[in-house]
């Protein structure tokens, strides 16, 4: 046949799902192991702290009542001694902003500390995981337990598990709910189901995501859906401490006996056990360097320092260090010597004037507010005897939690003074609106716009005193 004539084409044969690129890499399920040691101390520890604080806030009292709500119906946020109203949202913006700085401060220093240890992803992931494990046993339990066909037990142990984690997760969103709704109210609610539409609504949607996010989805939430991951390499330089492992030290790796040096064998410190993999929450290896699904748990150092200890070798082959560390020997001398460098100290001057920022604004706030506005519906008239009237509204914010009495006194004009009541009553907490007559005699100032004053003051407390201006107008 020539070689010219031309060949009839073979059907493409199908590419097998095997074979084919795919977009996404296909979830394989991390059966954690269980680790102890120093780091998984803290992590406890820290998890311990938080759920405490979190879990106990909303059942202390403070003056016969909450000591700590954002109470958004009434637009008040109670936080122990303190009364916040909507007008005070720079405090919250202040308290970002040093949340921000703390992040990248404490990051540029040993790397994702928050991640790691208080992160609620991580502290609920650590609880979800101890109570997977207290019922389906330790990490190879738990894979023969997922590859055994279903029956009694699986069914048994898979039930209670779920069960717990759903108790835990409601519990969880009706704290949460605790925060921005009376404590009282929600009990009363769960005695007789009378929750209000969104009361219901945020303890089922909090406490369903935080039984997906840290009994079903774990790893991914840190791999995929956190934003902290990404960035972190922005904040991290070589003068970071971060979770590493001493490739020169162990390299190359492979398995040997007990109590044999390494060197005889020519081989590392690292005997290959994989432990290190084992117990990472988002499975990855760190002998292949620092990655960003690392959260800086530091569990495989602990398991790592075990081995260690087992084989009668020096603790440290993965540990806490930094790049520039690790190439030149540095011991921990040098390292905290290098921990104060430029981005450091800029960082912690901005937290350190910030916080005292915050605290002075703190300490000196008034706890008396007065908003003044002139009656614009009558803007001037005259009255008897000549007097010119003005008509102000004013509203007084008592901030404390103790009922006061107010005193009105006017200034700024000749013979300017307030007709009717000249003092009002507030409740603890509570706003009130008084209408008030200003009167001054015609020729007392220029035509037009005069500046007034108005001192506010408590009737139990001379200290407690607000002076506001406005303008007081007399016809032309």
């Amino acid at each position: 046949m020539n070689s010219s004539t031309p060949q009839p084409q073979q059907a493409a044969k199908p590419t097998s799902p095997e074979s084919a690129d795919t977009l996404y890499e296909s979830r394989k399920k991390l059966y954690v192991r269980a680790v102890t040691g120093v780091f998984a101390n803290w992590r406890w520890a820290l998890v311990w702290i938080t759920q405490i604080i979190f879990y106990g806030l909303p059942w202390l009292s403070w003056n016969d009542r909450q000591a700590f709500l954002l109470h958004l119906t009434e637009r008040k946020f109670y936080i122990f001694g303190w009364v916040f109203w909507p007008q005070d949202v720079f405090f919250l913006a202040i308290l970002l902003i040093i949340s921000a700085y703390a992040l990248f401060f404490f990051t540029a220093i040993a790397g994702r500390l928050w991640c790691g240890y208080a992160c609620p992803q991580t502290v609920y992931t650590e609880i979800f995981m101890w109570i997977e494990q207290k019922i389906e046993g330790d990490h190879i339990k738990r894979q023969k337990l997922d590859q055994a066909p279903m029956n009694g037990e699986k069914l048994l142990r898979r039930g209670t598990k779920f069960v717990v984690w759903g108790l835990v997760a409601l519990w969880t969103g009706f704290t949460f709910v605790a925060y921005f709704s009376p404590l009282d109210e929600l009990l009363r609610s769960v005695t007789t189901f009378g929750f209000g539409p969104w009361e219901l609504f945020w303890i089922l949607f909090y406490g369903a995501f935080t039984f997906l996010f840290a009994g079903v989805m774990r790893e991914q939430v840190c791999k995929y859906m956190c934003p902290y991951a990404r960035f972190q390499a922005v904040m991290f330089d070589p003068d970071t401490l971060v979770i590493t492992y001493d490739e020169e030290r162990g390299e190359p790796r492979g398995t040997r006996k007990k109590g044999i040096d390494p060197r005889t064998v020519s081989k590392g410190d690292c005997i290959d056990c994989g432990i290190c993999v084992q117990v990472c929450p988002t499975g990855i290896d760190i002998r292949k360097g620092l990655q960003y699904e690392c959260i800086g748990c530091a569990a495989c150092i602990d398991a790592c320092d075990q081995v260690m200890d087992k084989m009668n070798y020096p603790r440290g082959l993965i540990r806490y260090t930094t790049e520039n560390a690790l190439k030149k020997h540095w011991g921990s001398k040098e390292i905290l010597a290098h921990v104060l460098r430029p981005r450091t100290l800029i960082y912690g001057t901005i937290l350190v004037a910030i916080s005292l920022a915050f605290v002075w604004g703190l300490a000196t706030r008034d706890p008396l507010r007065v908003d003044v506005i002139r009656d614009r519906a009558s803007l001037a008239r005259e009255v008897e005897d000549g007097q010119i009237e003005n008509v102000y509204r004013l509203q007084v914010m008592n901030m404390t939690e103790a009922p006061r009495a107010f005193r009105f006194e006017v200034s700024g004009l000749p013979g300017v003074k307030i007709g009717g009541e000249q003092r009002v009553e507030v409740a603890p907490a509570s706003t009130q609106a008084v209408t008030l007559q200003v009167l001054v005699p015609y020729d007392a100032g220029k035509p037009g716009s005069n500046p007034i004053h108005f001192q506010v003051t408590a009737e139990d407390d001379s200290s407690l005193s607000v002076r506001e201006e406005t303008t007081f107008l007399l016809p032309r």
